[in-house]
């Protein structure tokens, strides 16, 4: 280490940070994070209770129909339908394939196949994700997380309601960590 003779000036440490990457770095942070207000994360952990315990292949068995709002950095609400129809495998996978219309788009269809993995755990897979999705249960609720298409981090808290015909489901995604869409939804299953 070589210590500056009595004529140098020392730099403070601020000014001997690499200025190029790290200040645009700093300023894109700057520039998003007052965005993320835009984007808020659904108020959820209110409606957490020890029961009923959330099956998942109990709920999704059979036919459901969910209603929501989905909110996206630099848009509104759009109004989203989901039409749900469920069955469970003979190995216990429940496989749901969903019919979602987003606002005025044409409706897409996605597939879940979700399996129990032992303690209240859960694993699967989803055709609008990139890679595997985990699970947990923990009364009534069930957490989901997973990478969606794009890179954008997902994860789901589903509230089974007492009466177990009901579920409440909230939804937030993140790119870099940031939330950029949000999810409120009630889900009802077919008398």
């Amino acid at each position: 280490m070589t210590l500056p003779l009595a004529n140098e000036q020392v730099q403070p440490a601020a000014s001997r940070v690499p200025s190029g990457a790290w200040t645009m770095q700093l300023c894109a942070w700057v520039a998003v994070l007052p965005l993320t207000a835009c984007v808020s994360t659904p108020e959820h952990a209110t409606l957490a209770e020890p029961a009923p315990l959330f099956s998942p292949a109990a709920f999704f068995s059979g036919n459901t129909t969910g209603e929501a709002s989905l909110k996206v950095i630099f848009k509104g609400s759009t109004p989203v339908h989901v039409m749900g129809q469920g069955r469970v495998e003979p190995d216990g996978t429940l496989v749901l394939v969903q019919r979602v219309t987003e606002g005025d788009n044409a409706p897409t269809t996605r597939t879940w196949r979700i399996r129990s993995a032992g303690d209240n755990r859960y694993t699967g897979s989803l055709t609008d994700a990139e890679g595997p999705i985990e699970g947990d249960v923990n009364g009534n609720r069930l957490h989901l997380r997973f990478t969606a298409k794009g890179g954008l981090g997902t994860e789901q808290w589903l509230y089974l309601q007492a009466g177990g015909q009901v579920a409440l489901n909230r939804m937030v995604v993140r790119k870099f960590g940031v939330p950029v869409a949000s999810l409120e939804e009630t889900i009802r299953r077919a008398q």
